[in-house]
């Protein structure tokens, strides 16, 4: 206790308090008056700001956009003398019907459009695929009659001259 003050022990810097109680007491001083917000509050404090938001703002021109053409097609609908609400009414259930019909047959037909299509693709790829297979298999069958070997190992060459003489043919017919 030497070289102590009486403020000092009245402060709690006394012997066996530890530094949280002073923190605590620190903080409870009149003069500290920040205070945080609670996390509730920070979340509706920031909704509530109004801040640049682009798709909110699209949202809003293609609104007022919609309700624009709505609002031009009931005044045309006005000027011909059919109100908006009378329209549906006047349309009989045998045109309705025809409608129906007629956006069947048309589904129908651009879905049997689509299947020929399809199968036109598939055929193409089919064909191309066997001419591949084919001139794989040949490119095979002169590979092995190119690298044939007699029993010593040596090279057969009666293929390897046939095939000398068939470029040969090949390329005095061409130029």
């Amino acid at each position: 206790m030497k070289n102590r003050t009486p403020s000092e022990d009245r402060k709690g810097k006394g012997i066996g308090v530890p530094d949280s109680v002073n923190m605590k007491r620190r903080n409870q001083n009149p003069n500290n008056t920040r205070k945080g917000l609670s996390l509730e509050a920070f979340a509706h404090a920031r909704s509530n700001r109004s801040h640049y938001n682009p798709a909110s703002i699209k949202k809003q021109q293609e609104f007022y956009k919609n309700a624009k053409y709505v609002s031009k097609f009931k005044k045309s609908m006005k000027q011909q003398g059919l109100s908006s609400a009378s329209m549906p009414s006047e349309k009989n259930k045998k045109s309705q019907n025809k409608t129906k019909v007629s956006l069947r047959e048309i589904y129908e037909k651009k879905r049997e459009e689509e299947e020929k299509a399809r199968m036109e693709k598939e055929a193409a790829i089919q064909a191309k695929k066997e001419e591949i297979d084919k001139a794989n298999a040949q490119r095979k069958a002169t590979r092995e009659k190119m690298f044939k070997k007699t029993r010593s190992g040596q090279p057969v060459m009666k293929y390897r001259i046939e095939h000398l003489l068939e470029t040969i043919q090949g390329s005095k017919i061409y130029s």
